[in-house]
């Protein structure tokens, strides 16, 4: 894969929410505010993308390249490397523009992802493939990924990792992404459902509005959310102990997928 000379763009940060709404056997939900990183990759690699954001260097608040796809540094190709391997690989050679990923940082030296979205664009501004890179508890990694999606279709997925104890290794995956600007305000929706053989089980959707990341912005983060990966990770055993108080059933973990990419 030949990447095409991308236009410099500029780094973004995630105003927003991410919510959460589980069905059965218990009903529960919660929602919260957050923020969240939206990077175009090409450029930032390419030295096109001027920021105050730390980029594979310590700092506060600080995007890695080593904390997505195989791990690999920035001195081997980083993160966008795996990406473009992972594609290609995938038999998606068009996916030659801009490439957004949309992910938590790491704060404090600390990094937790449940899921980082990759929208790869074609030269045109068209998606060619969203790449949707999913972490669990427990340390392991898988990717879904989605070809030729559109901006406002629904794409299925069979789910096939295992995320949370309190939800079987089955049914499938709805998801649904939105790119819009309104009044001046460019906005990203990412939602992911689940459903099984008995209906819809669990609705997520994580959203907000992005402004340049500037020096400013960066301050307001630390400010509001000085722990931010550590809270999520918090939240995910607070609220695993809530589940359990409302006796929602336990999967014990099962052996991860073979595969690393479900298409």
């Amino acid at each position: 894969m030949t990447p095409t000379q991308v236009h410099a763009a500029t780094a973004l940060i995630g105003w927003g929410q991410v919510r959460h709404t589980r069905h059965r056997p218990a009903h529960h939900a919660f929602a919260y505010t957050t923020a969240f990183l939206m990077l175009p990759m090409r450029s930032v690699q390419a030295g096109l993308c001027t920021t105050p954001l730390a980029i594979n260097r310590r700092a506060w608040f600080a995007f890695h390249d080593a904390d997505h796809g195989d791990g690999r540094p920035a001195e081997t190709g980083g993160a966008l490397a795996w990406l473009d391997a992972l594609l290609h690989q995938e038999g998606i050679h068009d996916a030659t523009g801009e490439v957004w990923l949309q992910a938590f940082p790491r704060v404090l030296g600390h990094a937790f992802k449940p899921v980082s979205f990759w929208y790869a664009q074609r030269a045109d501004g068209s998606l060619a493939a969203i790449v949707a890179e999913v972490n669990n508890t427990f340390g392991e990694r898988h990717c879904y990924l989605l070809p030729a999606p559109q901006y406002g279709q629904t794409i299925l997925a069979h789910k096939v990792f295992h995320v949370s104890p309190f939800c079987d290794v089955q049914g499938e995956y709805r998801f649904r992404f939105m790119r819009t600007e309104h009044n001046g305000q460019d906005r990203i929706v990412a939602r992911v459902d689940h459903g099984d053989g008995d209906g819809p089980l669990i609705d997520t959707s994580w959203s907000g509005v992005l402004e340049p990341a500037t020096a400013a912005a960066l301050r307001r983060v630390v400010w509001r959310f000085p722990l931010l990966t550590l809270a999520v990770v918090t939240r995910i055993h607070w609220h695993a102990l809530l589940l359990w108080l409302k006796k929602v059933p336990f999967w014990r973990k099962p052996e991860p997928p073979r595969d690393f990419v479900t298409r």
